[in-house]
């Protein structure tokens, strides 16, 4: 079988290691089989996978791998919130969280090595970008976290319980890699999880989400931000492709039909800019019909944003005109930022091909500081 090189199976999904598995001369029966041993029981070495024939397992050691990248650090907050910075192949690192919670552990996990959308309030952004990331680096941020957590995906008592794509990058621009890293998750023979438990984040790439409509049903949550167009091109530069009523018609399309579905819209608080009461009424009139969870999310601080946290006073009353309008509002707690783990704090360590930390210049908040 003519490779360029040993494949890395961890970013197959069962129809991919199917197929593989047949270019070897194999019946793809076996791909449920390898799927088994690489994630749920986390197995890298093919000489272990004994119920496999010996002739199979000589043939997978010659022509096929399962590599996850190197931890270079790992830190626990004290809230219990722990983070991964996880060094890939080509020298980048990326980072990868875990937040734990009342009967439920979700993963953060990323997309791309940087961002190429430079949202002005997050640290991600503000870093640059260097490249997408394959689906054997994203799933393997699911594989590694479970080895270290002790989490069974065989097992009634899961540790991990979720995983969104909110991590470093954008991924709906990491459109096939993302998509075939989900389906992985979801499958019996690897993660199991359900598509509810599975949350992808975006910023709003509108063709792409009408592109995953057709080909997933995973949650959808939507980086918002700001309830009209003017303030939201400053804050979400994408606004200025794909303007907000464009990209909540590519959201109702996204749950229409599905009963008891509901789009969840993110929003950081800035204190100053997207916070006083006009922008909660706004927000809750650009929102109606549209079924609808808002987490509200206190802005957390990175060096050089030119941002400021809100009064927890001003969070609160946002909070409460939201609900008074009908909407389910939560106001998301910040977990982590002692370790720098909390929503737009996630930065990595990678070579920036945009050049933009040299280029960029911060945006200072009006309002008191």
């Amino acid at each position: 079988m003519a490779t360029e090189g040993p494949v890395n199976l961890l970013g197959l999904d069962r129809e991919g290691l199917a197929d593989f598995l047949t270019g070897l001369g194999e019946k793809p029966f076996r791909a449920a089989q390898v799927q088994k041993w690489i994630h749920q029981m986390g197995v890298s070495d093919f000489g272990e996978m004994t119920n496999l024939s010996k002739s199979l397992r000589a043939r997978l050691a010659e022509h096929a791998r399962v590599d996850v990248p190197t931890v270079i650090a790992d830190r626990t907050a004290s809230d219990g919130t722990r983070k991964w910075l996880l060094e890939l192949d080509d020298g980048n690192a990326i980072e990868t969280v875990f937040i734990p919670e009342d009967g439920r552990g979700t993963l953060c996990i990323s997309s791309q090595v940087g961002c190429a959308l430079e949202c002005s309030f997050c640290a991600t952004g503000y870093q640059g970008f260097n490249r997408n990331l394959s689906a054997a680096e994203i799933i393997a941020q699911v594989r590694v976290a479970a080895e270290a957590l002790g989490h069974d995906p065989r097992s009634s008592n899961r540790v991990l319980t979720n995983v969104v794509l909110m991590g470093m990058g954008e991924p709906l621009l990491n459109f096939d890699n993302v998509v075939r890293a989900m389906e992985i998750m979801m499958d019996d023979n690897a993660y199991g999880l359900g598509r509810r438990r599975v949350t992808l984040s975006t910023s709003g790439v509108v063709p792409a989400l009408y592109r995953l409509r057709e080909v997933s049903n995973v949650s959808l949550a939507i980086s918002l931000h700001a309830p009209n167009d003017e303030l939201r091109d400053e804050l979400v530069p994408l606004n200025q492709k794909y303007p907000i009523q464009e990209l909540l018609e590519a959201c109702r399309h996204y749950v229409e039909g599905e009963a008891r579905r509901k789009i969840t819209f993110e929003y950081v608080l800035i204190r100053g800019v997207n916070d006083a009461p006009e922008h909660a009424r706004e927000l809750a009139r650009l929102l109606k019909g549209i079924p609808s969870k808002i987490n509200l999310i206190p802005f957390n601080p990175f060096p050089d944003s030119g941002y400021s946290a809100p009064d927890l006073s001003a969070v609160n009353a946002f909070r409460d005109r939201l609900i008074q309008a009908g909407y389910v509002t939560v106001t998301r707690k910040t977990r982590g930022d002692d370790i720098d783990a909390a929503c737009g704090q996630l930065a990595g360590q990678f070579q920036d091909k945009t050049k933009r930390r040299f280029r960029q210049v911060p945006v200072v908040a009006e309002g008191p500081a």
